[in-house]
Parts: structure tokens; C-alpha cells; sequence
């Protein structure tokens, strides 16, 4: 899933964190936002992690949006809907008199073209990308029909309950078609959308800058530009805010965080997010093949410590790879809790009382990876005492993402460290989107490559009915077989932590973690 040129963005984020590049915030009306890595994409239909979207999506709309504050759904390019009796059709009008940054019009058309790219092979701007979301988020889409130019009609196979939630996810974000022509691969280095900002450039390893667009149709944002910087180093992220450099960061260090909410100077955000931090456990290699050594791996690490002693409030103990903000969740199921003597127990039955030595790969920095090395030290030393030692890999990140993508022939990673935060509200969009049997890489993120023809009933079931409580009985179920495989290890939930410079006025954290700017004043 290569965005950009990583060799190049890797070779640049050194130099970005030993003093090159830009050093101070603009002084102006300007807000200077400091990431945990290097986005790996501007195009949104191309878009995996944090950084990307927190950099990109405020140039994008979609049809339907997000509310402020919730994943409730609003009115976007589609001013209205209409969902057919038996659920296999969406006709939206669409809102006129929006226009793309490049002055383009925004119409049926455009809507046909972003869809089509990313599910038609034989489209003609079908290779200018990897589409990532696009089986998940248009899987059901038989056909996209331009009524006229003001209506599209979207036809599904079969009823989908979260498709009109998928409709507001980055992956259906509308990008303009003529950029896409006149770009084409290098569409992710020229975005352009209909949101409230536009792109001005992209240094890889330095910045990205957006500029404000003022023909939007929600109206001019207050804010004059929008600067991302990728500091990989948490604490030099740290140091710039509270030097004054930046304005805006994430990703901060538990032991940090007290003293940023005592400073005068600075405003601390808190939410409790859809995020959860997982191990992923190879399911198709030796020895994770074996249930019972993916449970011994289960109860040998202790989650509580990580959570108390590395994340310090910045996270609560997981027990479910559903967030318990997501409608479904439950606690009633199987329970890992540290007991290393079990793990023991587990692993002389499945025949490795002499021990397992493995390799774990684990990522330098990455969006909603907390401090993957330092909990990676800690996993390591667990497993460790009951007879799994593992070999830590580090790599960068956009790299990372790579290699744990690849299908399961060519696939090296056998544990390793991953984040998701959900996308929609929907319990789909975690269990199904990462635990599918369908969803193997490169079709999708299960990258533990886990099949369970049971589990798979339950979550094809569910997301073809339009029975709310059909739908939480049928997850429920999902979850409590899933904790059994243990096909992934949950540690914790993350909560949402943002510091900024207090002249920053308006900004809300959104549980979907993408950040808006669009309304936010500078005092």
C-alpha cells in the first residue's frame, strides 16, 4: 500500500528532526500542528492512518458527514437521501453550486468517478492509486447510475445497515476527477477537494500546507493556513509547544502530561476515543497457528502494568477489541488477565515447554501507536519469563504499514503491534474490517489472518440486517467466539489527548480522531 515515495519521506523526517526545515510557527493566522509521523497519503481514498487523514481530510467532503462531537450523520454534498424498502438503493441529491479548489464543479459525475476508480479494475484512473477501504467501504456497490446532475442513485448486491455510515468515511471523501487526470499516480502530491482548506504543498519530511479556501460552501474558515509538521521524537514534539515553535500537538507522553495542564500558557483536550492497541498474532504460522499459544501469549502479558505504569491515565485496560463506546460491546467474555502460570500451562500442551523464540516487529513512532517501543519492551519481558522470547524489530513507519500489509504468502510478520481507531461508529468497522476471514491482505486489514467460518456467519449476518437488535446479539456472539481464538492481544483503549497554545478557541475533539479546524478561531 505505497502512498508516496518512502525512501524519500524517510531519508527527509532525519533531517526534519535534527534541526532542517522550518524551526518556528508562522506568526500570523496560522495554527502549526505537530504529528507523530509522516503522512503517507493526501488522497483520501488511499488514506490508512492518523496522520494522513488529520492532514488531509479538511480539504475533503463526502455526501453525508459526521456531526460535530459524534458519529451521528449530517447533511455533506448531499443536501438529502432516500433508502429504498428493500435496501439496496441510495439516491441522494447532491448540493449545488459547490465547486472542487481547482474551480471544477462538483456533480453527479464527480460522485460516479470517485466511487467507480476505486471499485472497477477496468476504470481508467483504477491504477493511479491502492485502495485500502475500498472493498470494505463500496463492497456492496453493484453500480453507481448519474439520474442527473444533480442526483446519483448508488445500488447495492445486498442490504448493508453501516453503508450510509461508510458514505461519511474518508474512503468515500470526494476528490476532484480532473486532478485525477491530470495527475495521475501523483494525484496524492497535487489533493484537491471541496472542504474549507486547500493544498498548498507538501515537503515530505518537513510540512504540509493548507491553505484556506474561501468559495467553500460551508463558508470560509477562520484560519488562514494549517501547517503539519511530522516530529517523530515525543518528547522534542513536547518541546516545541511549550517553546513556542508549534501550536498543536498529539501523541503526548504520560509522563508529560500533568505538567502541559499546569501550564498557564496551554490547553489540554481529552476524550475517550473508538481506539484500541492490539498485538496481532499470525494466525497461518508457526506457533500462532496454535489457539493455545495465541492464548498462552494472552495471559502471560501483563496489561494492567502497561496501562499504570507506561500509559498513566492516557489509556484504560482493554478487554475487548470493541471499544466500550461502540454500541455491541461486552465484557462477558473471556477473560486474559495475568497469570503467566497458565501461560506455561498452555504452552507445554501445545508442545513447546522448551520454549519459542519469534521475531516482534514493532514501529519507531505511527499514528495511535502510544510508545510502541517502550510497551513493546515490557511485552517482551513477559513473554520472555514464561519461555517466548522475541527478537524486537524496529521500523519506521510507513514502511511498517507496508510489510504488515502484505498477503499472507509473502507476509514475515508473526507478532506485531497495530492500532485502530474506528471509523464510523459502527461495530463492522471493527470486527468485521479486521477479523473477517474476507478481509486478508491485501483485500483488507486482517492482518492476523483469522478464519473462523462461524465468526463469519455472525458478521455477514449482521451487516445485511436493519435490525438494531438483531445486529447487537449477533456481535455479541462474534466477540465472545473472537476472545476465544485470540487471534489479536488488547491491551488498551486510548483516550484522545491533544495540547495546544490557549489563543486557539473552538477546537473539539471528534471521536473519529480526524481533526477540525474549520470553525476554530485564534484569539
Amino acid at each position: 500500500m505505497k502512498k508516496v515515495s518512502f525512501l524519500l519521506i524517510l531519508g527527509l523526517i532525519v533531517l526534519a528532526l535534527t534541526g532542517c526545515g522550518p524551526q518556528a510557527a508562522d506568526d500570523g493566522n496560522s495554527i502549526t500542528i505537530g504529528l507523530q509521523a509522516e503522512p503517507t497519503s493526501l488522497d483520501p481514498a488511499q488514506i490508512t492512518d492518523y496522520n494522513s487523514s488529520r492532514a488531509a481530510m479538511e480539504m475533503y467532503d463526502s455526501l453525508v458527514r459526521f456531526k460535530n462531537g459524534g458519529t451521528e450523520l449530517e447533511p455533506g454534498l448531499a443536501t438529502e437521501w432516500e433508502v429504498s424498502e428493500d435496501g439496496l438503493e441510495y439516491t441522494f441529491k447532491l448540493r449545488q453550486g459547490v465547486t472542487f479548489h481547482d474551480g471544477t464543479t462538483f456533480d453527479a459525475d464527480a460522485v460516479k468517478f470517485n466511487i467507480d476508480r476505486q471499485i472497477d479494475p477496468d476504470h481508467e484512473y483504477h491504477d493511479t492509486g491502492d485502495f485500502a477501504y475500498a472493498d470494505f467501504t463500496f463492497g456492496t456497490v453493484a453500480d453507481v447510475i448519474v439520474v442527473d446532475q444533480e442526483t446519483v442513485k448508488i445500488v447495492l448486491t445486498e442490504p448493508f445497515a453501516p453503508f450510509l455510515g461508510n458514505m461519511a468515511m474518508h474512503s468515500a471523501a470526494m476528490i476532484s476527477p480532473k486532478a485525477i487526470k491530470d495527475h495521475g499516480k501523483d494525484i496524492s502530491l497535487n489533493p484537491v477537494g471541496t472542504g474549507p482548506f486547500k493544498f498548498a504543498s507538501w515537503e515530505p519530511g518537513v510540512e504540509v500546507i493548507l491553505e484556506k479556501y474561501d468559495d467553500c460552501w460551508r463558508g470560509a474558515p477562520k484560519i488562514d493556513k494549517l501547517i503539519f509538521r511530522p516530529i517523530v521524537e515525543d518528547q522534542t514534539r513536547i518541546t516545541e509547544l511549550e517553546a513556542g515553535n508549534i501550536d498543536f500537538i498529539v501523541g503526548i507522553l504520560p509522563d508529560d502530561l500533568q505538567r502541559l495542564k499546569d501550564n498557564d500558557d496551554l490547553l489540554v483536550v481529552e476524550q475517550a476515543g473508538m481506539h484500541t492497541w492490539y498485538l496481532s498474532l499470525n494466525c497461518q504460522k508457526a506457533p500462532f497457528d496454535d489457539v493455545r499459544v495465541r492464548q498462552a501469549a494472552n495471559y502471560a502479558i501483563n496489561k494492567k502494568a502497561i496501562v499504570d505504569n507506561i500509559l498513566k491515565g492516557t489509556g484504560v485496560l482493554a478487554k475487548n477489541l470493541l471499544p466500550p463506546v461502540i454500541w455491541s460491546y461486552t465484557d462477558d467474555l473471556q477473560d486474559y488477565s495475568y497469570n503467566p502460570e497458565k501461560a506455561r500451562e498452555l504452552l507445554k500442551e501445545a508442545g513447546y515447554e522448551d520454549g519459542i523464540t519469534i521475531d516482534f516487529h514493532v514501529p519507531k513512532s505511527g499514528s495511535g501507536m502510544q510508545q510502541p517501543v517502550t510497551m513493546a519492551t515490557a511485552i517482551q519481558s513477559d513473554l520472555e519469563a514464561v519461555g517466548i522470547k522475541t527478537n524486537i524489530k524496529q521500523l519506521e513507519w510507513g514502511y511498517y504499514l507496508d510489510e504488515s500489509m502484505k498477503p499472507v504468502e509473502t507476509n514475515e510478520f508473526v507478532m506485531h503491534e497495530l492500532s485502530w481507531m474506528g471509523d464510523n461508529g459502527d461495530p463492522d468497522n471493527f470486527l468485521y474490517i479486521l477479523l473477517s476471514g474476507d478481509q486478508w491482505p491485501d483485500a483488507g486489514f486482517n492482518d492476523a489472518f483469522y478464519r473462523n467460518t462461524a465468526v463469519d456467519r455472525l458478521l455477514n449476518k449482521a451487516r445485511t440486517s436493519s435490525d438494531l437488535e438483531e445486529r447487537t446479539d449477533l456481535y455479541v456472539q462474534a466477540q465472545k467466539q473472537i476472545a476465544a481464538d485470540s487471534p489479536l492481544i488488547v491491551v488498551d483503549h486510548e483516550t484522545q489527548i491533544v495540547a495546544m497554545k490557549k489563543k486557539i478557541k473552538g477546537f473539539e475533539l471528534h471521536p473519529t480522531g480526524v481533526f477540525r479546524f474549520d470553525t476554530v478561531t485564534i484569539e
